[in-house]
């Protein structure tokens, strides 16, 4: 079970860095994140950025808590707050689904496909995942380094599955209808 916590910190940690990372870095990208905050119509106006800043900051904690070393209650901690955030992601995306806001993902970045259904799903697969993390820190505490290669593939795999749930919009873009070819569309 040390491993399977290991793994899981990973692909938690994982996301939630690239998550908070894009939100803040380069040009525009924490305005256009709060601009995504405003146009969800779940907080006042004014209230956006500030929402938005406490979203970011704890997605940051998410990642230090996860990567810290020592006792296993600060990984249960970081699984806990994780697990918190996207429950609320996921209520807060299918709220404003509801009320039919078309506002663009920006969970990763600068992401031109609206919130809707699979993004609701992946949140709470992960927060499925983080309250499976949390207990597999419980069973088994903290990993020990006897298995280079257990450790190993646990942190391989929790990233690499880590990657794929953040680029899972683009991976699913791949695989969408865009209609029928220019000249097929004239009958040529």
């Amino acid at each position: 079970m040390g491993y399977l916590a290991l793994g899981i910190r990973c692909l938690i940690g994982a996301v939630f860095l690239a998550s908070a990372v894009s939100k803040v870095g380069g040009r525009g990208a924490f305005g256009r994140f709060v601009s995504s905050v405003r146009e969800l119509r779940l907080v006042p106006p004014r209230s956006a950025a500030p929402v938005a800043l406490c979203v970011v900051a704890a997605e940051a904690a998410v990642c230090l808590l996860l990567a810290a070393p020592g006792p296993g209650a600060v990984a249960v901690a970081g699984f806990a707050v994780a697990g918190v955030l996207l429950g609320g992601f996921a209520a807060a995306i299918t709220l404003s689904v509801r009320r039919g806001v078309r506002t663009p993902c920006r969970c990763f970045g600068a992401s031109t496909r609206p919130l809707g259904l699979r993004h609701v799903v992946r949140n709470l697969a992960l927060t499925a995942a983080a309250s499976a993390g949390a207990a597999a820190v419980l069973v088994s505490g903290a990993v020990r380094p006897d298995a280079p290669g257990g450790v190993v593939v646990a942190v391989t795999g929790g990233l690499l599955l880590g990657g794929l749930v953040v680029t899972l919009d683009d991976i699913l873009d791949l695989f969408r209808p865009v209609g029928p070819a220019p000249g097929l569309a004239r009958g040529r």
